[in-house]
C-alpha cells in the first residue's frame, strides 16, 4: 500500500430499515442529489468571477487615470487575453500534476496486488471490519471483490487513494473551461466600450450586474440564498473596482 495516502471516510449507502413486524419499511420518495465533486464547477466558477473582477478592477484603475477609451479597451482586451491564457495554463498543469500523480499511485497499489495479493486482500478485509462487517463475511466480500484484477484495484483505488481511476479529470477540459469562462466573464466591462461608450459608468454597472447574477447562480446551485450570494459578489468586486479607481486617480494625478 503506498504511504502518505490518508483513506477517506467510508460513503453512506441508502438502506431500507426493518419495520417492527420484520417487513421493509421503504423509502417513501425518490430523491436525487446534486454533483457535489465540483468538477465543472469549480474552474468554471473561478473563472468567471476572476475574469469579471479582474478585468473590472483593470479598467477601473485606468479610468481612473483619465486616460482615452480606446486606451481603456485596449487594456482591457489585453487583460483578457493574458487572463484567459493564464488561467487556462494554471489549471491544465493543476489537473495534469494531480492526475499523473494518481497514476504514479496507481501503478504502485496495482504492483502491490500483484506481488501481495494475500496481504492486500488481508488489508481489505480488515477495512470492512473496520466499517463494521463481520470478519468471516468482511473475508468473503473482499475475497470475491479481489477475484478480478482490474475490480480489484479499483476498488483499492477507492478506498485507499478516495480516487475512481475510470473517471480522472481531464487536464484539457479543466483549462478549456477555465479559459472561456474568464473570457466571458473579463469581456463584459469592456463590452460597452466596444458598443460606443466613451464613459466608465456602462462598464461599471454591467460588471457589477455580472457579478450579482454569477454569485446568485452560484448559490442556487449550492443551495443558498440567492440574493445573499449576488450581493455578496457584488460588494466584493464593487470594492475592487473602488479601490483601484482611487488608486488609478491617485496615480494618474501624481503623473500628470
Amino acid at each position: 500500500m503506498p504511504q502518505g495516502i490518508q483513506k477517506p471516510l467510508p460513503s453512506v449507502a441508502h438502506q431500507d430499515h426493518q419495520g417492527q413486524d420484520g417487513h421493509q419499511d421503504h423509502h417513501p420518495d425518490q430523491h436525487t442529489h446534486r454533483d457535489v465533486t465540483g468538477g465543472w464547477l469549480r474552474p468554471a466558477v473561478f473563472g468567471a468571477m476572476d475574469g469579471l473582477v479582474s478585468n473590472l478592477a483593470l479598467i477601473t484603475g485606468v479610468a481612473g487615470g483619465a486616460l482615452a477609451p480606446h486606451t481603456v479597451v485596449l487594456t482591457g482586451l489585453a487583460g483578457l487575453a493574458a487572463g484567459a491564457f493564464s488561467m487556462a495554463a494554471g489549471e491544465y498543469t493543476s489537473v495534469a500534476s494531480q492526475r499523473e500523480l494518481v497514476l504514479a499511485e496507481l501503478d504502485v497499489e496495482r504492483r502491490e496486488l500483484r506481488r501481495h495479493p494475500e496481504d492486500e486482500l488481508a488489508e481489505l478485509a480488515e477495512l470492512y471490519v473496520s466499517r463494521g462487517v463481520e470478519p468471516e463475511l468482511a473475508a468473503e466480500v473482499a475475497r470475491q471483490l479481489s477475484a478480478d484484477p482490474e475490480q480489484a484495484l479499483e476498488i483499492h483505488a477507492r478506498e485507499e487513494l478516495g480516487v475512481d481511476p475510470g473517471d480522472l479529470p481531464s487536464p484539457s477540459l479543466a483549462a478549456g473551461s477555465s479559459f472561456g469562462s474568464f473570457a466571458v466573464g473579463a469581456l463584459l466591462p469592456v463590452l460597452p466600450y466596444l458598443l460606443g461608450a466613451t464613459t466608465l459608468w456602462p462598464a461599471v454597472l454591467l460588471a457589477l450586474a455580472g457579478l450579482f447574477l454569477c454569485g446568485a447562480v452560484v448559490a442556487r446551485v449550492t443551495a443558498r440564498t440567492w440574493w445573499f450570494g449576488g450581493l455578496r459578489q457584488l460588494v466584493l468586486g464593487g470594492a475592487a473596482a473602488g479601490v483601484t479607481y482611487l488608486l488609478g486617480n491617485l496615480f494618474g494625478a501624481a503623473v500628470g
